[in-house]
């Protein structure tokens, strides 16, 4: 993924969080260079990758399979002595035409929230004992209202609404066409992106990145480099 479509990114995500009348975190602003004069006291940050993440899951298409997130916080399962926080809590920018591939987790459950823009459909199925996707009902939570849905429903959320995302569900998501960008809210257990995430087809979650230009803001896989 080219450096330069990371920044351009980047630098929408911003617009859009401006947009829904949110705020990010001072460290989410720090230019490359002030991140080289921080020293041990945004180990925090470091270790548990907070900031900015920009994926095309290695596929080289983020217009059309990709998005753009913030991780606000997060504890560590590697080092949960040093960071005993059990939660996380994100912002995902997801823009018309792109989507989140079908994936579950081994461990983490979690709140997607649609915090404004456009609509979110995800579209949920039950895996089977060997990972595949199951032909049988699905039971999701929405804002506390349990429903029961066929498999492959594409369950809508408009600005405000949430579903909850509960281990070995698979899912995926995308913008409701014409209804504008998206700007989605996750808070979840821990997050662990390098070894939680089960694709239903294998893609690579980080991306190998083509410096066509110098970075606007580090990603968080990069802060320790």
């Amino acid at each position: 993924m080219k450096r330069s479509r990371i920044n351009q990114a980047i630098r929408e995500m911003e617009i859009l969080v401006q947009q829904c009348g949110m705020q990010i975190p001072p460290f989410c602003k720090w230019t490359p260079q002030e991140w080289k004069e921080k020293g041990e006291e945004c180990q925090e940050i470091r270790d548990n990758h907070l900031g900015w993440d920009i994926t095309d899951y290695g596929l080289g298409r983020f217009d059309e399979v990709g998005f753009a997130l913030i991780t606000l916080r997060n504890g560590n399962v590697k080092m949960t002595d040093q960071y005993p926080k059990p939660y996380a809590e994100k912002l995902l920018m997801v823009k018309e035409g792109q989507m989140a591939p079908m994936h579950f987790h081994w461990n983490k459950m979690e709140d997607i929230i649609n915090r404004g823009g456009g609509n979110v459909l995800i579209t949920v199925y039950n895996s089977t004992a060997e990972g595949g996707l199951a032909d049988t009902p699905v039971i999701v939570h929405m804002d506390g209202v349990r429903k029961c849905v066929p498999a492959g429903t594409k369950i809508r959320l408009t600005p405000g609404e949430s579903l909850t995302v509960t281990p070995y569900l698979y899912h995926d998501f995308h913008v409701e066409t014409g209804s504008g960008d998206v700007l989605l809210g996750e808070v979840s257990m821990c997050n662990d992106d390098e070894n939680d995430n089960r694709f239903y087809e294998e893609t690579r979650r980080f991306p190998q990145i083509e410096e066509d230009e110098a970075p606007y803001r580090l990603l968080c896989t990069e802060l320790s480099d």
